[in-house]
């Protein structure tokens, strides 16, 4: 996770003077990767800032409410696209920290016991958390979002080391894998049927339980296509090029990404709790233009003051995320008893609630960001 920044080479200053390539050493970090990550984590804190119980009720403004809920199964919402951008910003991280350890003399071998260590503890922290604030027997679960990047972050880990023919291949392989599973083995319904599908039967079969919402543990090969996006964005911002072109080719990949994703979506649904192929390309798409505009923002103009509140988060997002996933609801009730969670104001009352539980998440972040506490894995 994100720990100390650094500035990137700015451009050349001269209009007239030929563009300057801006090289990612292995010794500095990408700030908009911080600023995009924390933004992510934010949206993800602040369970929606309170829109979707604001506006669910009302007809003219039900059309925002949906986009802080996921969608029910067909379709992507705002909502949707947390997971894939998390995931994402671990893969564009992945050649950046790899290449860090390297560097300092770690060698291959040293690499992959690392990763295999960082994904079980990612998984053994996931059943931590998912089973805090639970009654009744514990349940070991794969499909908490720190499992399915520990789970993706092999599989890409091992992928990054092929050559980058061999990654595509073995990018495309997955997908067909994936999509063949289901395509091969159909529930009542056909491949996409929400109860019976191939990795709910599995599920059932190893666990003895399937996630609610329909949910599987065989989405994390979808999320690793995810990972391996970010993984070769990553490699790409790497290369010594100028800013204007590595702008030009994440909006061009972008571009791809969605028309990939839509001409996909007769055949292959769009749906996020499968993690389908047309959900992964079109999210890319999204999460690769948001990551150019952190990028345009922050490396190219310079702008950093508005990100600091982001900055200051993504710094530290395993710890908020734990934080958020076992003592949110607790903030809340306490903060509630002062604010009547502002009920004066009606339905609209969720939001300045969800605002001021934030903004102590943020002020603790900010304590442990001035003291230079940063937890990682």
């Amino acid at each position: 996770m994100a720990t100390v920044f650094a500035s990137m080479p700015a451009a050349a200053s001269a209009a007239a003077a030929p563009p300057r390539p801006s090289l990612l050493a292995a010794t500095e970090r990408l700030v908009s990767l911080d600023v995009f990550r924390g933004l992510t984590m934010l949206l993800l804190i602040s369970h929606g800032f309170g829109i979707h119980e604001a506006c669910k009720d009302l007809p003219a403004w039900a059309w925002l409410a949906n986009h802080f809920e996921h969608a029910d199964w067909v379709g992507c919402t705002l909502w949707d696209l947390i997971q894939p951008a998390f995931t994402f910003i671990v893969g564009v991280a992945m050649p950046l920290a790899f290449s860090r350890r390297l560097a300092a003399g770690v060698t291959r071998a040293g690499l992959a016991a690392h990763v295999l260590w960082r994904s079980a503890f990612l998984i053994v922290l996931s059943n931590i958390l998912s089973n805090w604030n639970t009654r009744g027997p514990l349940k070991f679960q794969l499909i908490n979002v720190l499992c399915q990047i520990a789970l993706a972050y092999v599989l890409c880990f091992l992928i990054w080391n092929l050559r980058l023919w061999q990654q595509v291949a073995a990018a495309a392989a997955v997908m067909v894998l994936h999509h063949g599973l289901l395509f091969l083995y159909p529930g009542p319904d056909g491949p996409f049927d929400g109860a019976r599908n191939f990795g709910a039967v599995v599920d059932q079969a190893l666990l003895g339980y399937n996630y609610p919402g329909y949910y599987t543990t065989l989405n994390f090969l979808g999320n690793a296509m995810t990972v391996l996006f970010g993984v070769w964005t990553g490699m790409f911002l790497m290369q010594p090029r100028p800013h204007a072109e590595r702008l030009k080719c994440l909006a061009a990949a972008a571009a791809g990404a969605f028309t990939l994703g839509l001409a996909l979506a007769p055949w292959v649904p769009m749906v996020k709790r499968l993690w389908l192929g047309s959900f992964t390309f079109f999210s890319a798409g999204w999460v690769l233009l948001a990551l150019a505009a952190c990028y345009w923002l922050v490396e190219v103009k310079g702008w950093t003051r508005w990100a600091f509140p982001a900055i200051v988060v993504g710094t530290n997002c395993i710890f908020i995320y734990s934080f958020s996933q076992v003592l949110r609801g607790w903030l809340s009730r306490g903060v509630g008893n002062f604010t009547g969670n502002f009920a004066f104001l009606g339905s609209f009352g969720a939001i300045p609630q969800n605002l001021v539980v934030l903004g102590l998440m943020w002020g603790l972040c900010y304590w442990l960001y001035q003291r230079k506490i940063f937890f990682k894995i």
